[in-house]
């Protein structure tokens, strides 16, 4: 017993020697990214890049994403690959704490810096003229990209609006930062035609209020109206249905299916919701403790769920018409971030271990050529090419 308590202690604890020791190392780490980041006068040559497919817009090409904290380094994502080809959806899906946001976050350079850093890897963007790598972008280079080519529907409108600001003042700023030869009047008319556009019927009104003055559905449908003003080639949902009743979900969702086709863009689409998954997604990416677990299309990952994982993300979700006396839930708790396992991170948690789990984290079996799975069930596959 005070083996344990003192193990418990150990990894909960740490002395101010320690912690000192952690944070000085972490200051330099960070300083040496931030600097990276800061450059003024960066050739455009060291961050211009080829896509591996071109008919992609982004490629997530071993992205690793950490946290400098006081107590360790957290490793939010970790080794994430995966493709957004053009004018097609792709949903990623994954319990709290997966990583899925702040894979969005290091595609915008929005991470909470100096704690939050891309460490290695690359995000290749194709704009349609250019290929840039936007982990060896400067910050400067960035503002002309995000807002414009690649634009975010943030999961919490009322906290996404400034409060002190009426609705088309905000939606103006967009049309100010990057299209700057709109006068006053073509900005107006423009932020109007785009509340009309995402089902406002009093969009001039609107356009004169402040965000408190409306309804969650109404809110953000304004932050979809703002993600679509420069006609992005990417639009990034995080949760774009959260807190909203099931009919103004629905609404929500035709609209953004409706509104990419218009404008022929693609969509990253973050959600744990698996019904919003399969009704929107052409291709599903399912993560767990920053790392893709399974990934391909729609049809295969709903149809053949191959992951202990996925399969019980389905089974914990009630289905209509069949009665249960309790739904299904996982077992167990995520691992620690800080003191992540050297071997599969969902193995303590899993009802289908078999003989390898105990090893080195899996590689991806390829169960198709747009299925991968990352399983020692399936160790016989092929394995894919990292």
């Amino acid at each position: 017993m005070a083996k344990e308590q003192k193990k418990t202690k150990s990894l909960n604890y740490l002395s101010v020697r320690e912690s000192r020791r952690i944070t000085r190392e972490n200051r330099r780490v960070t300083a040496r990214f931030d600097k990276q980041l800061k450059r003024k006068y960066v050739p455009e040559s060291e961050y211009l890049t080829q896509m591996k497919d071109p008919n992609n817009v982004v490629e997530f090409d071993d992205l690793h994403t950490h946290f400098f904290t006081d107590i360790g380094t957290v490793r939010a994502v970790d080794g994430v690959s995966f493709d957004v080809p053009r004018g097609k959806t792709v949903g990623v899906v994954g319990e709290s704490g997966c990583g899925k946001s702040v894979t969005s976050l290091s595609l915008m350079q929005l991470l909470q810096r100096p704690q939050g850093q891309i460490v290695s890897g690359a995000i290749r963007f194709n704009d349609g003229t250019r290929a840039v790598d936007i982990t060896k972008m400067p910050l400067v280079g960035m503002q002309s990209i995000r807002g414009g080519q690649i634009s975010m529907i943030f999961q919490e409108p009322m906290t996404s609006l400034n409060p002190v600001f009426r609705i088309g003042k905000q939606m103006d700023e967009v049309f100010e930062l990057h299209e700057k030869g709109l006068s006053k009047a073509e900005r107006k008319e423009r932020s109007i035609e785009l509340l009309k556009m995402v089902g406002i019927a009093n969009s001039e009104g609107v356009y004169r209020m402040y965000p408190h003055e409306l309804s969650g559905g109404m809110r953000q449908r304004v932050m979809i109206a703002m993600a679509l003003s420069c006609k992005p080639s990417l639009i990034i949902a995080d949760e774009p249905t959260t807190a909203l009743d099931v009919t103004i979900q629905a609404q929500i969702l035709d609209q953004l299916r409706q509104l990419k086709d218009q404008i022929n863009s693609s969509i990253m689409l973050i959600t744990h919701d698996l019904g919003v998954i399969a009704e929107m997604a052409d291709y599903v990416v399912v993560m767990y403790a920053g790392k893709i677990v399974e990934k391909g299309t729609a049809v295969e990952v709903f149809g053949n769920p191959s992951h202990p994982y996925t399969i019980g993300l389905l089974n914990s979700k009630p289905v209509v018409n069949k009665k249960v006396d309790r739904l299904y839930s996982i077992p167990g708790k995520v691992p620690n971030p800080i003191e992540m396992p050297d071997y599969c991170y969902f193995k303590d948690r899993c009802e289908m271990t078999v003989e390898g789990c105990g090893g080195p984290y899996p590689c991806q079996y390829r169960l198709s050529p747009t299925h991968l799975v990352s399983c020692y069930r399936f160790a016989d596959k092929e394995v894919a090419a990292q």
